[in-house]
């Protein structure tokens, strides 16, 4: 784990010094020369070794008086792999700053969710970070808005607003600070050649939108399980993309994205544009987007039985979700039963309880319902064995009266205690809960009947007991360990649609 490697000068010098991006996101190198900030992979000639100083966000470069570099775009690089990896309280406080929890509860609210003081919240961010939690939601603010100003015509109160400002003239001022450069001359300077965004004939509220991410990226296991598993009325896979719809704390959303070999192409259409942050944040956690698989793939690959698996299709992701609730209750609909049986229980809970949206452009119905509507629900009307009722209902009305939180700001280990305690989860509940939902990369399914098989095929112990020690020397990254051991089925989960 490359945790506080601003701080190791001599590597990060050598990082900048080859341009290798796989280090972009991971610190943020400062010219003292110039007052600019560059990701390590800046195609300028590098500065002189005393010139650069690094930093672990671009808030602290910010916030030390560096403006983004305009050839590099520090600002658009993919996050830092970091915050997915830890369970810490800054690794818990920069997933919801990045869910935009500061612009809509401020920074009181943010220490709530973390059971911390204000100032405790703030002297951790600072100390690690070089900048409190005000200064990265500004941050991200700002690249929030450049993203908008640079590929959607948007008027600009408009972008000021999707992105979370209070006013344009704080808009104005945060982008000229942060850029150099005025909102307008942002937006003049797109190069003419840059495919417009297809915005024609779209809904209100609609824009097309590029997600980075560190290459490899292998999308066939990635948006083969999305699909393979989609539940009716909310998910689908159509002309090449995984669309779905979003459940946002203004209103809800319609995502369609779409794998290409260097970004996600993301076409949002929201019910309210100041759900944009949080949208974008929700799908880069879907599909993973912020790992690192060259750090991934280099501990697996380790291992001589895992090694032919990595070689083959190098950057496997986790598939995640959109709404760590919804797939809570979609793991216990799928307990003992085949993929399809889950999404036939899933689809009728939608169909009775959930929230209708309208779908011009497909075929998508509803929300999938919420803890607090499936708590309403009378349990005789289930049709699914009691003992499964009794498990779906404890969980619900847990995450209804909200004695059970598994947001981005669950304690990974505290969360998974917490499940194990309700009736009818055993390990393999827990642990997929704790690997999809909850983001956890070490998350492990020994007991898994796939991985078992798996293992077994390729000369690895395939007894959980045995399996588990085994696979202690792929910690912290066994939750990718479970997607190559997974890809060796031929389960259309492992197979992207057509």
């Amino acid at each position: 784990m490359q945790t506080g490697m601003h701080t190791d000068t001599e590597r990060c010098v050598r990082a900048v010094r080859s341009k290798d991006a796989r280090f972009d996101g991971w610190f943020f190198t400062a010219v003292l020369t110039t007052r600019i900030y560059c990701r390590p992979s800046c195609p300028v000639v590098p500065p002189k070794p005393e010139n650069m100083t690094f930093h672990p966000s671009a808030a602290a470069c910010q916030q030390a008086g560096f403006r983004a570099c305009k050839r590099c775009r520090p600002d658009t690089s993919p996050g830092s792999p970091e915050w997915n990896l830890r369970a810490d309280l800054t690794a818990r406080a920069m997933r919801l700053i990045a869910d935009g929890v500061v612009d809509r509860e401020g920074v009181p609210g943010l220490a709530a969710r973390l059971g911390y003081s204000t100032r405790q919240v703030e002297r951790q961010l600072l100390a690690e970070l070089g900048a409190g939690p005000l200064a990265l939601a500004r941050a991200q603010r700002a690249q929030t808005a450049r993203l908008l100003i640079e590929t959607t015509p948007l008027p600009m109160a408009d972008v000021a607003f999707a992105a979370g400002f209070s006013s344009v003239r704080t808009f104005n001022d945060t982008v000229r600070e942060v850029f150099a450069l005025s909102p307008s001359e942002l937006r003049t300077r797109v190069p003419k050649s840059r495919p417009a965004p297809a915005t024609r004939g779209a809904a209100p509220g609609t824009l097309s939108l590029r997600l980075p991410f560190r290459t490899p990226l292998h999308p066939d296991n990635l948006f083969g399980h999305l699909a393979a598993t989609a539940v009716l009325g909310v998910e689908e896979w159509r002309d090449g993309a995984y669309r779905r719809t979003l459940r946002l704390p203004y209103g809800h959303g319609i995502v369609a994205l779409t794998p290409h070999p260097d970004h996600i192409a993301c076409r949002l259409t929201l019910g309210d544009l100041r759900d944009l942050t949080v949208a974008i944040s929700r799908c880069r956690r879907l599909l993973d987007l912020d790992a690192d698989p060259t750090a991934v793939d280099d501990q697996l690959r380790a291992d001589p039985l895992l090694a032919p698996l990595v070689d083959k299709a190098p950057g496997r992701r986790v598939p995640r979700t959109v709404d760590e609730a919804e797939f809570a209750v979609r793991a216990v609909l799928g307990q003992q039963v085949s993929t399809a049986a889950a999404r036939t229980h899933a689809a009728r809970l939608v169909t009775a309880h959930g929230v209708p949206v309208d779908d011009p452009e497909g075929g998508l119905t509803h929300l999938f319902p919420s803890p607090e509507a499936l708590a309403e629900v009378d349990p005789q009307t289930l049709a699914m064995p009691r003992t499964r009722r009794t498990t779906l209902t404890s969980l619900v009305s847990r995450l209804a009266d909200g004695s059970l939180g598994l947001g981005v700001e669950a304690d990974w280990a505290e969360t998974r205690a917490r499940l194990l305690a309700l009736p009818g989860f055993g390990p393999w509940t827990a642990d997929v809960i704790a690997m999809r939902a909850l983001g956890d990369p070490d998350a492990f399914l020994p007991t898994d009947l796939g991985v078992r098989r798996a293992a077994g095929e390729l000369g690895l112990p395939s007894t959980p007991a045995a399996l588990t020690a085994r696979a202690a020397a792929w910690r912290p990254w066994r939750a990718y360990a479970v997607q190559y051991l997974w890809a060796t089925d031929s389960h259309p989960i492992n197979v992207l649609p057509v």
